[in-house]
C-alpha cells in the first residue's frame, strides 16, 4: 500500500469562523507561571487541535500578541478563547465553585497515574500544568480535586511542558469522545 501525503488544501480544516462556532471539548488549560513563550505557544496549537474550550495564562506566563508565542501558535491564538488571571489559586477556587473538576498534571504522593483516570461523563475538568522548572505550585496542588501523573520509565523525570499537554490533552480527548 502506498501512503501518499496529503496537500494542504487536501485537509479538512475549520475556518476561523467555523472553528468559534464548533461545539468544544469541556477541557479548559490553566498555564501556572510558563516561562517559555515557545511552550505557551505550542500549548494554543493543541488547544486549538482538540477544541479546548479555554485557556488560563496566569502569573508570569506571557500573553498574546507575542511575536515568540505567534511563532509556534501559526495563528492559533486567534482561534483558542484565553484569558490573564495573576494569580492560579483564586482563579481555581472560582472554577471549581462554577463545578469545574481541577487536575493538576504533576508528580505527587498519591498521584493517579493518567492511563487510570477516566473523565465521568458530562463533567468538565481545567488541567493545571506548572512552571518548566518548579511544576504546578504546592497551593494549587493542594486546591485541586486531583492530582494525574504522566507515567515515564526512563532515567528523565519530567516532560517539556508542551509535550505534557499534548500527551494529556490528547488522552482525555479519546476517553471523552
Amino acid at each position: 500500500m502506498n501512503h501518499r501525503k496529503l496537500k494542504n488544501s487536501e485537509l479538512i480544516r475549520l475556518d476561523e469562523k467555523e472553528f468559534l462556532e464548533a461545539k468544544k471539548t469541556s477541557l479548559i488549560i490553566i498555564l501556572d507561571n510558563i516561562r517559555s513563550l515557545n511552550n505557551i505557544g505550542s500549548v494554543f496549537r493543541t488547544a486549538d487541535a482538540f477544541l479546548i474550550e479555554k485557556i488560563y495564562l496566569c502569573g508570569i506566563t506571557a500573553t498574546p500578541p507575542h511575536k515568540d508565542i505567534n511563532k509556534t501558535a501559526l495563528g492559533a491564538t486567534d482561534t483558542v478563547c484565553w484569558e490573564y488571571a495573576e494569580d492560579t489559586l483564586p482563579l481555581v477556587e472560582r472554577l471549581k465553585k462554577e463545578n469545574v473538576q481541577i487536575l493538576a498534571i504533576e508528580q505527587a504522593e498519591h498521584s493517579l497515574m493518567l492511563e487510570a483516570f477516566q473523565p465521568k461523563k458530562g463533567q468538565k475538568y481545567a488541567l493545571v500544568f506548572g512552571n518548566e522548572v518548579k511544576g504546578v505550585s504546592q497551593k494549587v496542588v493542594d486546591a485541586s480535586n486531583a492530582v494525574i501523573e504522566i507515567p515515564q520509565f526512563g532515567t528523565k523525570h519530567s516532560l517539556n511542558i508542551a509535550v505534557s499537554a499534548g500527551v494529556v490533552v490528547w488522552d482525555l480527548f479519546c476517553k471523552m469522545k
